[in-house]
């Protein structure tokens, strides 16, 4: 393995250590949800990211052949960690704030998850 891989590799992984003990860090100490969810979706995301990228470095360089396993799981976990987020984000303020705290909005359901016609839920 040459010093550029070793040297890629090091990098990605102390990179990846930071945005993951930033991550965990914010995680425990941040007081509230909305203020805790950024930490895992964010900073943990590309921490964990920086680890499948130096994997990709390292089998690259030690067989010479690309492995699309990290490559997979990287895209898996940027899609599913604002999906997660998303879910935590409404699950907070369904259960934590009353129905006058909440700006208005256009829409004739409000703050509602599903914005279905009337008529598209009487089919069910």
């Amino acid at each position: 393995m040459g010093l550029l891989a070793e040297t890629l590799i090091a990098f990605s992984l102390v990179v990846s250590g930071i945005f993951g003990f930033v991550g965990s860090f914010g995680l425990v100490k941040l007081r509230h949800t909305l203020q805790r969810l950024h930490a895992p979706t964010k900073a943990t995301t590309l921490g964990v990211g920086g680890v499948l990228v130096a994997s990709m470095v390292y089998f690259y360089a030690l067989t010479g052949s690309f492995s699309v396993h990290e490559l997979l799981i990287t895209l898996f976990l940027f899609l599913t960690a604002p999906v997660s987020a998303n879910f935590i984000a409404k699950t907070h303020i369904a259960r934590n704030l009353a129905k006058d705290e909440l700006p208005p909005t256009d829409r004739p359901h409000g703050w509602a998850v599903y914005d279905d016609p009337p008529e598209a839920t009487s089919d069910r």
